[in-house]
């Protein structure tokens, strides 16, 4: 009954797709060299430290936890199977593997690195504009793949739910703003 009641107080205070409660997210990355010489040839390698190879990690494990979401259908401030809405889901697929994020969208927005769409990765977010009348963010997605130029993500809509779709499709190309990386 307490959640129920939290839920729609949070509810009434939505703004964007989700409903705006703080918190904040941190990240630890790191890479070292390593030159090695052998009689007059000098060779260097790098090494990936676990902090690399645990970034992957982490993507795969925060597009599992939101793949298990697919099919769920929409709730508008909903974070559970019952119902999810955008931001919700990346809420909770990040959160559920120990990193951060803000309830809502264009808050989420704020966290990480801007990156450019051709760079984008296995665990980046789309943040979208899908209301043209208002200029600020208000839908967001996680990349599942980037393979030839095609971007696959997941996300909640309010017609079909949680589900993948692409970039090259027209309406979230023209509705796409930018590109974060928060891992």
């Amino acid at each position: 009954m307490i959640r129920k009641l939290l839920l729609l107080f949070l509810a009434i205070f939505v703004v964007s797709c989700g409903s705006s409660r703080k918190t904040t997210s941190s990240r630890k990355t790191s890479k070292s060299t390593k030159v090695v010489n052998k009689t007059t040839k000098t060779r260097k390698t790098t090494k990936t430290s676990k902090a690399t190879k645990s970034t992957s990690t982490k993507a795969a494990a925060i597009i599992k936890t939101a793949m298990a979401y697919k099919g769920t259908r929409y709730k508008f401030g909903g974070t559970t199977r019952k119902g999810m809405d955008c931001s919700g889901l990346t809420y909770i697929a990040f959160g559920e593997n120990e990193v951060k994020l803000p309830r809502v969208s264009y808050q989420q927005a704020t966290k990480g690195k801007r990156i450019k769409l051709n760079a984008v990765k296995k665990g980046d977010l789309l943040f979208f504009q899908t209301n043209k009348n208002r200029k600020r963010i208000n839908h967001v997605g996680l990349v599942v793949s980037h393979k030839s130029g095609i971007i696959k993500f997941i996300h909640a809509t309010t017609s079909k739910g949680v589900l993948v779709s692409s970039l090259d499709e027209r309406y979230w190309k023209n509705a796409f703003t930018e590109a974060r990386r928060v891992l």
